[in-house]
């Protein structure tokens, strides 16, 4: 019997929302259940859990708009998108060398990749690839930026015995193209030039976390900073999504200020903020990868329908 391969996120990221699929659907706009032709946008698709995860379970998603300023990372899903096969290939191609390396060997190939990525002289596709090969072979799948750019996670000892899936590459082939799908790469603030009517149009935002301590603060995924005021820039545009009649969830830290109080829910004032539990696996310590508070921040309530065009 043939397994079937459900569409799921191709890649390892730091602060993935597959651990809080659960809460977050519960939590999701009516709109999923009752309106047909739904706009589903995300301004920071990240390894896209939600993305996969809506697309998987809501037929009434229509329109889908991604963006992300990583830009290999965009690459991937437009490579997957449009031509998987060339992907599976030059994948093939690094899993034919890397395994049958010993540990040592496979360091060294490691830092080879590493190198000629940093590079940054090869074509889109095997830009892309090697990004992909750097996700699975490298510590944690980080994906870190020291002040030149340069990709400096270091590399990771793992138990897959495979980098490429090509039947979940696939799968997210097939997904990708169900709907009408948009892959921007530069600011989230672009995805609003491609909504014309904002009526049936649900934005999830999950931007770089605040830290909750100094400590927990590993910066990076690229070389462009989001800090407290680049969160205040965000707030403004969440309010313009509403202010236009659309609907939005945003996930981020649950950080506080000096008297204790949360940071977000005094930022989000007048909108809806529920607190929930997130466990991470990206801690370089495994003894640390514990429950942690999050924020989900809405400007609907759970029953909330769109307003009639």
């Amino acid at each position: 019997m043939t397994k079937i391969i459900r569409a799921k996120p191709f890649i390892k990221w730091a602060g993935g929302k597959g651990a809080l699929l659960g809460q977050i659907n519960g939590m999701l706009p009516h709109v999923f259940f009752t309106n047909k032709d739904v706009t589903y946008v995300e301004p920071f698709v990240g390894g896209g859990a939600l993305l996969f995860y809506v697309l998987n379970h809501f037929p009434t998603i229509k329109r889908v708009i991604i963006n992300d300023i990583n830009e290999d990372l965009i690459a991937c899903y437009k490579i997957i998108k449009e031509e998987p096969k060339s992907l599976i290939g030059v994948l093939n191609g690094f899993d034919n060398i890397f395994w049958d390396l010993d540990q040592e060997e496979k360091k060294r190939y490691y830092y080879l990749i590493r190198g000629k990525y940093n590079q940054r002289n090869s074509n889109v596709l095997q830009q892309a690839a090697m990004f992909y090969f750097l996700n699975h072979t490298c510590f944690n799948g980080l994906y870190r930026v020291n002040s030149n750019s340069d990709f400096n996670v270091p590399f990771g000892k793992n138990s897959i015995n495979r980098i490429c899936n090509p039947d979940l590459i696939m799968a997210d082939h097939t997904i990708l193209n169900k709907v009408n799908v948009t892959i921007l790469c530069g600011s989230y603030q672009q995805v609003l030039r491609h909504i014309r009517k904002f009526n049936k149009v649900f934005f999830y935002l999950d931007p770089p976390y605040l830290p909750i301590s100094v400590t927990s603060y590993f910066k990076q995924y690229s070389n462009s900073p989001f800090e407290k005021e680049e969160q205040v820039e965000l707030k403004y545009f969440c309010d313009i999504i509403s202010n236009k009649g659309g609907l939005f969830m945003l996930s981020n830290s649950d950080c506080r200020t000096e008297d204790g109080a949360s940071y977000f829910e005094q930022l989000y004032s007048e909108y809806y903020c529920h607190h929930v539990s997130a466990k991470r696996f990206i801690n370089a310590h495994g003894d640390r990868r514990a429950s942690t508070s999050e924020v989900l921040i809405c400007n609907y309530k759970n029953k909330s329908f769109f307003r009639n065009p």
